[in-house]
């Protein structure tokens, strides 16, 4: 895990380091990121302080809904708590085992659309510390697809700035390497074993090109791979990129969605286009058609962007 160094220029020009602090009290985090959970997280916010029940003897932080339709719970302490983990654990038990109760209140804050789009394949929890153990680490890397857990560390600054980093988990060296989380299917599965119930499979005709594009799209090792009905997503703390294909007689291609304002790129007929008005699975409003490897070559500096800029 890379520390994160903070610096602004001082009067005489210099570079001078900001030093980083927890919050004092725990709910100043909590409601400062509920206020921005979708900008900061690419979560809908939908609750706080939800309660659990008597067997979970509980309350949930935060309950959202994230941009791929996942159900998530969020949880947060002002310092390093080695017990967030195993909290957030229970809190996904209880949200597996809830999901009616769940769908009422998206029903309530989001609307029947947002019901319909609920994905009960992948729910996930958020936890949002001052740091991390090492077992923490290690726990989260072995939980697998089933638990699938973000660690998020946070730190306070003066001026008011806030930085929210993604923390990798651990593998043991004989499973997958560290800096790819294992967590979710890979491109290479999905490409060796195409025919995945209830989540998009991949053209014949496209595999090779989808191949290169999946190396471009995880090349930084900080881009996780989440498999959908209609899309694949590839995101970080937020979505990067979503991904689709089209294959007819007459479009052989894969379509890109990424996390770019259109007004910062030089459209090109047939190969970029401004989603901002236009319904389309997945999400970013930016559109970019590959169907070649010329394509893929020309897109690979926008997929650069949109990762150092999520």
């Amino acid at each position: 895990m890379s520390d994160l160094r903070v610096f602004r220029v001082g009067a005489d020009g210099r570079d001078v380091e900001l030093r980083g602090s927890t919050v004092a009290l725990e709910v100043e985090l909590q409601r400062r990121v509920e206020a921005g959970m979708e900008r900061m997280l690419g979560i809908r916010f939908l609750a706080s302080e939800y309660p659990t029940g008597p067997w979970h003897r509980g309350r949930v932080d935060s309950l959202g809904l994230d941009e791929n339709g996942c159900p998530v719970v969020v949880e947060f302490k002002k310092g390093s708590d080695s017990g967030v983990v195993s909290q957030a654990l229970s809190y996904l038990t209880w949200l597996k085992s809830s999901r009616l109760e769940f769908e009422a209140l998206v029903r309530e804050k989001l609307g029947e659309a947002a019901v319909e789009s609920i994905d009960w394949r992948s729910p996930r929890a958020v936890c949002v510390t001052a740091g991390y153990s090492w077992h923490d680490r290690v726990v989260v890397g072995e939980l697998g697809r089933r638990w699938p857990i973000d660690l998020v560390r946070y730190r306070v600054f003066d001026g008011g700035l806030l930085s929210l980093q993604l923390v990798e988990p651990l593998v043991a060296p004989t499973g997958t390497p560290a800096g790819r989380r294992p967590s979710l299917p890979t491109a290479s599965e999905v490409i060796e074993a195409a025919v995945v119930p209830a989540v998009v499979e991949v053209p014949e005709c496209l595999r090779a090109l989808y191949g290169e594009l999946d190396e471009v799209l995880t090349a930084s090792g900080e881009v996780e791979t989440v498999q959908l009905k209609h899309y694949i997503a590839y995101r970080r703390l937020r979505n990067v990129a979503s991904v689709l294909f089209r294959s007819s007689a007459q479009h052989r291609a894969i379509l890109v969605y990424l996390a770019l304002d259109p007004d910062t790129v030089e459209l090109e007929e047939g190969f970029t286009r401004d989603m901002r008005r236009i319904n389309h699975n997945g999400t970013g409003d930016l559109e970019v058609r590959i169907a070649s490897p010329a394509d893929l070559t020309k897109a690979a500096v926008l997929i650069e962007r949109a990762v150092q800029e999520v």
